[in-house]
């Protein structure tokens, strides 16, 4: 499993099949190493990985995260198997727990608890393997806490953490090992008023401010209940989201990868009612085919 230095994270449910591919091709005009994508509650997550795959021909794509509550274990390594065979081995498949009212509200599964629900997945997952085969899986979590990177570290390739800072990171890389691979989501901003940029950053984490994994992730890095709380603060928004100019967004960039980081992948946020758009000015400016 190799990774540039650089991938981009999108929302795809807001996106047309039109755009999507648009957007595929485009993240791969531009030189970035993988398209990394969330399962919500529109597009199912192996049937939109096959549509991109199929839009492009270098692009790593993978799903950060596929709802394990979605299919069951053999479905997952089934489809695995198909996306790699169709694509020449660029897909990897990540995995999470997701969150109570999206399991029990929308799908109507009972929540378990999220360490063992996620061993018995990956250990279902490889069970028609060899050993040697399970091991070169291209299968990687979603961990923010240190009981999942160690899941992370014995049951699969890596981890995909989000919304995090680069002393997580650390952390990560720390619990993975030197072999483990490790691809950190990075919320962006290009824009230098402070005011307009923590705006759109409350605007985007409003809704993760409501869910306890992120909040007690949140509070392991040292942020205050109060801190995580209402509006969120400033110091808060701010190491969430990297906002400025091309310089302050890239050395908050270069901090995740010197902290062990394989791959960063930016998620670019915006005006909310720009929310459906893609931000090709954004991505056009950080793109690793940029020579500035």
């Amino acid at each position: 499993m190799h990774f540039e230095k650089l991938g981009v994270w999108f929302s795809t449910d807001r996106l047309s099949a039109g755009s999507l591919r648009e957007l595929a091709q485009g993240v791969e005009q531009l030189g970035y190493g993988h398209l990394w994508y969330p399962e919500s509650q529109l597009w199912e997550s192996l049937s939109l990985g096959a549509f991109l795959l199929n839009s492009t021909r270098t692009l790593g794509v993978g799903s950060s995260i596929a709802n394990i509550y979605a299919r069951d274990a053999v479905t997952a390594r089934n489809g695995l198997r198909v996306l790699s065979a169709i694509s020449g081995n660029r897909y990897v498949l990540g995995l999470g727990v997701s969150h109570r009212p999206l399991v029990e509200g929308l799908r109507g599964h009972e929540y378990e608890k999220p360490i063992p629900a996620m061993r018995r997945y990956l250990e279902g997952i490889g069970a028609r393997d060899t050993p040697e085969a399970r091991a070169e899986l291209p299968v990687m979590i979603a961990a923010l806490r240190p009981r999942m990177l160690a899941l992370a570290a014995s049951h699969a390739r890596g981890a995909l953490p989000y919304l995090v800072t680069p002393e997580h990171t650390a952390r990560a890389r720390a619990a993975l090992g030197a072999n483990g691979r490790l691809v950190v989501e990075q919320k962006v901003c290009l824009n230098t008023n402070a005011a307009e940029a923590r705006a759109y950053g409350r605007a985007e984490l409003t809704r993760y401010m409501a869910m306890p994994n992120y909040r007690e992730s949140w509070k392991a890095l040292g942020f205050s209940e109060e801190e995580i709380s209402g509006d969120g603060s400033d110091r808060f928004v701010d190491a969430m989201v990297a906002w400025g100019d091309l310089d302050a967004i890239r050395e908050r960039i270069a901090a995740h990868h010197a902290a062990g980081a394989d791959q960063v992948a930016i998620q670019v946020i915006h005006a909310k009612g720009e929310r459906n758009e893609i931000d090709w000015a954004t991505l056009e400016a950080l793109a690793p085919t940029r020579a500035d």
